[in-house]
């Protein structure tokens, strides 16, 4: 019997390769791993194999495997220790309990602040918990599609945001006006991780609760009607509408003059209309703070309805014995606005009759439902109050109406928080009253029916 001695050199040659073949396995179960079709050999991601198919590490040509050494500087496994392949999928997100989530948030939010006492949730976000359950439940789907812009966001504690916890920034982000960087800084997360979270939550609003800021239906609009008359007595109105300035920094833009308003301020304008409740039913923003009231309602798409009779047409007979008492439907706006037959503004200049006096302090009264609306919109959402630090002017549009959504939502829900906001007629500090002498010879008869009117309720406005 011969005997055949081993080839020494040959075997410890292959044992080199196999352990090299090793390590790369094991290295390449660290990166990305995707399934081949079992034609390939039968190999499947996740499988137990030494060998492991990696899109960038493995090239199956000629039905060889060819597999690639790992790229200088990473580091090398233990032998004996090989982990488990990645699987296909990433795993879900975590859903933090419902009892314990403002409690983990709440000290996140405090941490590293000085001591203020304890602020409890109404007071960090200015709404009730109700409203905030009801805005995740809106977006909640939004927030957790898995498509290709999809993030996991995480805490500086490498924690990940749950769809309440990414909620809660955003609304910090509108409430408290605080930049990117600061509220960033506090949870230990990027400025743009910021960003990102706010602008998705500010689309799905758009997208979601557009249903919450709507022009009355015929039904809502008798109701609407009521209420107005029962403020002040003036019949057949059906809304209040007024500007505000939202300030911006000032831009280093070639067309950046255009923004400067009449203050002398860069700034953007917000036209609204509101009914009794200081609910928006139409706003109009994005026009530069040069322009005048009149001139922003022109361009509005409310005021081509109007015009044509789509919108505020419906006529109604005045009570008693004025003869011709019919009256169009309108809305009541301050003396920057031109008299038209659906838009009524107070009498001006010297020497007023007592009836017309009268007719302006009922006008005033009434229309300080949007003026309060307003004030309410800025003091509760700190982020359109102030100069805002560099806005993106196509993106602030729809910050504003994000604002008058949510601001509709929680009219909508009674959330009984909005009604410990104080009321502040002042939106506009530092702004003289614009004054348009535009008047429809329809609308002054049917202003002076009005007044004429308004004078046999007696001199005695309403409590």
């Amino acid at each position: 019997m011969r005997t055949v001695m081993p080839n020494l050199p040959l075997l410890a040659c292959h044992r080199r390769r196999r352990n090299n073949l090793y390590r790369n396995s094991v290295w390449a179960q660290d990166t990305r791993v995707f399934s081949r079709p079992s034609h390939f050999g039968g190999l499947q991601a996740g499988c137990c194999s030494a060998l492991v198919l990696v899109a960038p590490l493995l090239d199956l040509s000629g039905g060889v495997a060819l597999v690639m050494a790992p790229p200088r500087g990473a580091k090398r496994r233990k032998k004996g220790k090989p982990e488990r392949a990645l699987p296909s999928q990433a795993p879900p997100v975590p859903q933090p309990l419902v009892g314990d989530w403002w409690d983990a948030f709440s000290r996140r939010l405090a941490a590293g602040q000085p001591p203020k006492g304890s602020q409890n949730f109404e007071t960090a976000f200015k709404m009730s918990r109700k409203t905030f359950e009801y805005l995740c439940s809106l977006i909640k789907g939004d927030f957790t599609r898995k498509t290709q812009s999809f993030r996991n966001f995480r805490f500086g504690d490498k924690v990940i945001l749950g769809v309440e916890d990414q909620v809660a920034i955003a609304l910090l982000r509108l409430t408290t006006g605080e930049s990117l960087l600061g509220i960033g800084t506090r949870f230990g997360m990027n400025h743009s991780a910021i960003s990102h979270i706010t602008w998705k939550f500010i689309e799905c609003l758009e997208e979601r609760a557009t249903g919450h800021l709507k022009w009355p239906d015929p039904e809502e609009m008798v109701t609407i009607k009521a209420k107005f008359e029962n403020i002040q007595g003036l019949p057949n109105c059906c809304g209040a509408i007024d500007t505000t300035h939202i300030l911006m920094c000032s831009s280093a833009q070639p067309n950046s003059n255009v923004w400067l308003d009449g203050e002398n301020r860069n700034s953007m304008v917000l036209q609204a209309i509101v009914d009794p409740d200081m609910r928006f039913r139409d706003v109009v923003s994005g026009w530069p703070g040069s322009l005048d009231d009149s001139c922003i309602l022109r361009t509005s798409g409310f005021y081509r309805l109007c015009q044509k009779g789509s919108r505020l047409a419906a006529q109604m007979e005045l009570p008693g014995e004025l003869p011709e008492s019919m009256i169009r439907e309108y809305i009541v706006g301050d003396p920057s606005y031109p008299l038209l037959p659906w838009l009524m503004t107070p009498y001006h200049g010297h020497g007023l009759s007592s009836e017309k006096v009268e007719f302006n302090k009922r006008h005033t009264a009434t229309r300080m439902v949007v003026q309060g609306a307003l004030g309410k919109l800025k003091e509760r959402w700190q982020v359109l109050k102030g100069e805002l630090w560099r806005p993106d002017k196509h993106r602030l549009p729809r910050i504003i109406y994000a604002c008058c959504l949510l601001t509709n939502i929680m009219i909508d829900l009674g959330d009984a928080v909005r009604d410990g906001i104080p009321p502040s007629h002042n939106h506009d500090d530092g702004y003289r009253q614009q004054v348009c002498s535009v008047a429809d010879d329809s609308a002054v008869a049917q202003r002076n029916l009005l007044c004429q009117y308004v004078s046999t309720l007696g001199s005695k406005l309403p409590e």
